[in-house]
């Protein structure tokens, strides 16, 4: 189950995929009506241990084709994953935005 707030308004959805992850990606796509092709995922460990944190990074392209890289971490490599992906997310927003101009 993913909650999280979408333009000022708290969404909750549960979607089923390939694992954890990938349940959790179509599930943040589920709550923002998106689809951007998913080019790249990567985990890796900022430190050690057993309480190590996690830091992952997402790759995506947006419709005019340009590539977008988040990056997100936790100790909990499900939550560095969803906050990697909201923020490929949110800079695919800020670039559309940049790319209408001003209104």
């Amino acid at each position: 189950t993913v909650e999280m707030e979408v333009e000022g308004k708290l969404k909750k959805g549960a979607v089923i995929g390939d694992g954890p992850v990938d349940a959790t990606f179509k599930a943040i796509k589920k709550l923002t009506e998106t689809d951007y092709p998913l080019l790249n995922f990567s985990v890796g460990a900022i430190t050690g241990g057993t309480d190590a944190q996690g830091e992952c990074a997402v790759r995506l392209r947006n419709k005019e084709g340009r590539e977008v890289l988040g990056q997100g971490a936790h100790p909990d490599i499900i939550v560095a994953s969803a906050k990697a992906y909201i923020n490929a997310l949110n800079k695919i927003a800020t670039i559309s935005k940049r790319m209408q101009g001003p209104v």
